[in-house]
């Protein structure tokens, strides 16, 4: 059996998101039961000048559907970075997720060799899909994740590692 792009990158993102929400639900739960204003988590960061929560979560979501879209050579949604509510996080990656699981597999075909071109702030990045997938993409999106989920566990948020993993 022979692993496709696509096989390594859409059903990847949706697993982990899913992970993400679950986490979210833990947090906004513990905040409820701890009587703790939600706005405490959603703007704590574990330095200074780290990204608080709720920008982890958007950045997060955007390198899932970014990556996915550019792979998949379509348009990468914007959405607007707004959220400032557990909940709208959640809406946020239902959204991405609704996203991911519109591409198929087939857009996916010469994934592996087409030039993605990435403009950023300061520089333009261009890559071999499956280079901009295992070398950049996923360590994005780990990193904010696994960010996300060490802002909690800080905050004591009853977190452990099957939270990020999520069930086998």
């Amino acid at each position: 059996m022979s692993l496709s792009i696509y096989s390594i990158s859409v059903p990847v993102f949706i697993r982990m998101l899913g992970n993400l929400s679950a986490i979210l639900d833990k947090a906004a739960a513990h905040a409820q039961a701890k009587s703790i204003d939600p706005t405490v988590l959603l703007n704590a960061r574990l330095a200074p000048d780290m990204f608080p929560l709720t920008r982890q979560v958007q950045i997060a979501t955007d390198a899932a559907k970014g990556c996915g879209a550019r792979l998949a050579g379509v348009e990468v949604p914007s959405f607007a970075d707004t959220e400032s509510s557990f909940a709208e996080l959640q809406t946020r990656i239902g959204k991405t997720v609704d996203f991911l699981k519109s591409l198929k597999p087939e857009q996916f075909t010469g994934a592996e060799e087409r030039t993605v071109n990435m403009k950023l702030p300061n520089r333009e990045l261009s890559f071999k899909g499956i280079d901009f997938l295992l070398h950049f993409a996923n360590p994005n999106f780990y990193f904010h994740i696994t960010t996300t989920y060490a802002i909690l566990r800080h905050n004591g948020v009853e977190l452990g590692k099957m939270d990020f993993l999520g069930g086998a």
